[in-house]
């Protein structure tokens, strides 16, 4: 019966979610049962379609790219898929009506990963973060909200803040990582060989104007989505915290983590402040 392989497929995803990232993860147990699963799918497309790019550097990864592409307009096309990350992907975006532009912008930025690696203009760089991370936040969005087109328009711009903000903490953590063995370069106006403070001080503004934006989403969002999307905020808050306090050539030197007995300390305050209706 396929709704065994659909039940397969949905594992694939939640599997991909928990092995890739030990923080989304933990977020998103947080969410409802009746959206998580659905958070799982978006996270293993999103999460392949990164690492053919990222990572798969043994192979052509524009061949890759194009095979993984065309398998995802035929999954959402057909219905079915028999990768299974795009089987569960491709249920998502039709049970919630994923604007099919979100995707075809996603994909834009990923392939994007493939021929550029210096991003010099503002222009540039927002239009990368808004495939890269905006349009990610507004297909969860689109879960949140179970589709409703009004609370969808209402929490837009907060939650494309978020994404942005949680995409910049990325690339201000993996900032050696990048520059070193991508060669990429996402800021513009910054010199990474020579990162300094007052370069980090205006990237860090930056995104904390994402994060006060993106907060006043939260505090919108239904019940079912609103403890797991604040626990994800406190903990991206936490590394750009960290971040902000770590000098900029240690930063370029190592990767900034929050420990796991942070993790779950924020995990408790959170749901402290959940339950206590002060989100």
């Amino acid at each position: 019966m396929k709704v065994t392989f659909d039940e397969v497929s949905y594992q694939c995803s939640k599997v991909v979610t928990e092995r890739y990232s030990t923080s989304f993860a933990l977020a998103t147990k947080m969410l409802h049962s009746s959206i998580r699963g659905h958070i799982y799918n978006i996270y293993g497309f999103v999460r392949f379609a990164d690492e053919i790019v990222d990572t798969f550097h043994d192979y052509n990864k524009v061949v890759l790219f194009d095979k993984f592409e065309q398998e995802l307009e035929s999954a959402l096309i057909d219905k079915i898929s028999l990768n299974p990350i795009l089987n569960s992907f491709q249920h998502t975006f039709h049970t919630f009506n994923i604007p099919k532009h979100l995707v075809d912008s996603f994909m834009k930025s990923m392939r994007m990963d493939l021929v550029k690696n210096v991003y010099l203009t503002d222009a540039e760089y927002k239009d990368y973060i808004y495939g890269s991370a905006d349009v990610v936040g507004l297909m969860c969005l689109k879960v949140f909200v179970k589709g409703d087109v009004k609370e969808y328009e209402r929490l837009k711009e907060s939650a494309m803040a978020l994404g942005s903000a949680f995409q910049k903490v990325n690339f201000l953590r993996d900032v050696k990582a990048d520059f070193e063995e991508l060669n990429r370069s996402y800021f513009p106006n910054t010199n990474l060989k020579e990162l300094d403070e007052n370069s980090k001080k205006r990237i860090v503004e930056e995104i904390k104007a994402d994060f006060k934006l993106g907060y006043e989403g939260i505090v919108g969002l239904p019940t079912e989505a609103k403890f797991g999307v604040y626990t994800a905020y406190k903990y991206y808050y936490k590394l750009l915290k960290k971040l902000q306090n770590t000098p900029s050539l240690e930063i370029k030197n190592a990767r900034i983590r929050v420990p796991n007995y942070e993790k779950f300390g924020l995990l408790a305050r959170s749901y402290v402040k959940f339950k206590m209706n002060l989100v």
